[in-house]
């Protein structure tokens, strides 16, 4: 369930109890760690534990601080390493200007070689930045680590520095530091990234979380991570493990069976995911690029019957909400909403659904008295304060019909249904205050900015 995304396991004292330490970390729900190297002994020797065991994967690079032992032969190392079978990424390398253990020339320059070395193997970087932000970023733009990508590992800095991380294709990994006084720059990091963007890592058997600071640190306490994340984030514990696993796997080009979800989880609403058709090509849709949403895979191969939809839901009393939403539009499956809402409500469900509110357009009728009575609540998707925006980022075949269409929809939708919403993605250069007081000017409807990257 949880993966540890950067540990020492060949370090003392970890190294003297692995079978011990991998046992525990299993009973924790801890199915997958990575294993780092430091130098080339130390990546030979995880590359060994990772053959021992099902689910550890292993980093191999040189720290920054034994980069005073650089030389042809220890990149030779490193790369014949590299090509080992459970090896998922170069490092940990990067730049350490706090201890200065070897010279910052020499750390600069094994730096570079490493991510050439990650380049040519199409591997990830797990980038080491310690008081060395704006160099870290600035090597790693020089040196095209984008291409590949990677984690900014045990991640020191703030909100700026990880939105620019961010943008060069790499993801932040969040320690056990995190739980300690002190991290309110890394809270905030936290608190605004995708979750899509994070991962969760021990860097055992250093800094230990609270309440285990000071002691040994082990891959048994990623949860602990993961627990302050979700509160960070205001989210179950379930969906930080589960997204950041699914995370690590395509960053680490780890193959994995996925089951597509109708059904799906986040917080404490169940959401349905009956289609993925849909009347606009949004600009900001993100199944342009991926059918992902907080770790669960939503390309459905066929659209469910009623009958499957409510077999996955079971016992809808389990949630806060269902929620017609997934990655399409409901509405275009109008009588199986209907089908499904009306059995849900008899079986004490809440219903919501997600709508791009183009539905009486599409079936060329007033089709909101047929939701009343089966539906709780609607979320509309504005998005737009003028037809002339919505037209340019909200494209369909109905065209300059759709934005009035839209409006008339919200106007009407109160009449109906007894929780009418409008939302906004904010898109940068949207005017949202503009969309909000549209929203707001047409009883009984309120308003909701949605985050621009941040899907679920």
């Amino acid at each position: 369930m949880f993966f540890d995304t950067h540990a020492h396991l060949d370090l003392s004292p970890l190294s003297a109890a692995e079978e011990a330490v991998v046992r525990r970390a299993h009973d924790a729900h801890v199915t997958r760690i990575a294993t780092v190297g430091i130098d080339p002994d130390s990546s030979e020797r995880a590359v060994s534990i990772a053959h021992r065991h099902a689910g550890i994967y292993a980093i191999v690079g040189l720290h920054p601080h034994d980069t005073g032992h650089l030389s042809d032969a220890v990149l030779g190392r490193l790369e014949a390493l590299s090509r080992c079978d459970k090896v998922v990424a170069v490092g940990e390398t990067g730049l350490d200007f706090y201890r200065d253990r070897a010279p910052r020339d020499i750390q600069r320059a094994a730096f570079r070689e490493q991510v050439r070395l990650a380049r040519r193997r199409n591997l990830p970087v797990v980038v080491h930045d310690r008081d060395a932000h704006d160099e870290t970023l600035s090597v790693l733009a020089e040196e095209n680590a984008s291409e590949v990508g990677g984690i900014i590992h045990c991640f020191s800095g703030d909100l700026a520095m990880a939105r620019k991380a961010v943008a060069m294709n790499f993801l932040v990994s969040i320690p056990g530091a995190i739980t300690y006084k002190g991290s309110e720059k890394q809270v905030e990091a936290v608190r605004a990234l995708p979750l899509d963007r994070l991962l969760i890592e021990t860097d055992c058997p250093f800094l230990a979380p609270i309440p285990y600071r000071g002691k040994t640190n082990e891959p048994a306490y990623v949860p602990l991570v993961a627990e302050k994340v979700a509160q960070i984030k205001g989210i179950r514990v379930e969906d930080v493990a589960r997204t950041t696993t699914m995370n690590a796997l395509r960053l680490f080009r780890i193959p994995v069976e996925e089951e597509v979800r109708i059904t799906y989880r986040i917080r404490d609403s169940l959401y349905l995911n009956i289609t993925n058709r849909c009347t606009n090509a949004c600009a900001f849709c993100a199944k342009r690029t991926d059918y992902h949403v907080k770790g669960h895979l939503l390309k459905l191969p066929a659209e469910p019957t009623p009958a499957e939809a409510l077999a996955e839901v079971g016992d809808p009393t389990k949630f806060e909400e269902v929620v017609f939403c997934g990655f399409g539009e409901p509405l275009l499956r109008l009588e199986d909403v209907k089908e499904i809402a009306a059995e849900l409500k008899r079986r004490g469900a809440r219903v919501r659904v997600n709508t791009d509110g183009l539905g009486n357009l599409v079936h060329g009728r007033n089709i909101l008295p047929e939701l009343s009575g089966r539906v709780d609540a609607l979320s509309v998707s504005l998005n737009a304060p003028d037809a002339e925006t919505y037209a340019r980022i909200c494209p369909n075949r109905y065209g300059t019909a759709s934005f009035p269409a839209l409006l008339d929809f919200l106007r009407e939708a109160p009449k109906h249904v007894p929780s009418v919403t409008a939302t906004a993605v904010a898109l940068p250069g949207l005017d949202a205050e503009a969309v909000r007081r549209l929203a707001e000017s047409i009883p009984g409807v309120s308003f909701r900015l949605r985050p621009y990257d941040d899907v679920g």
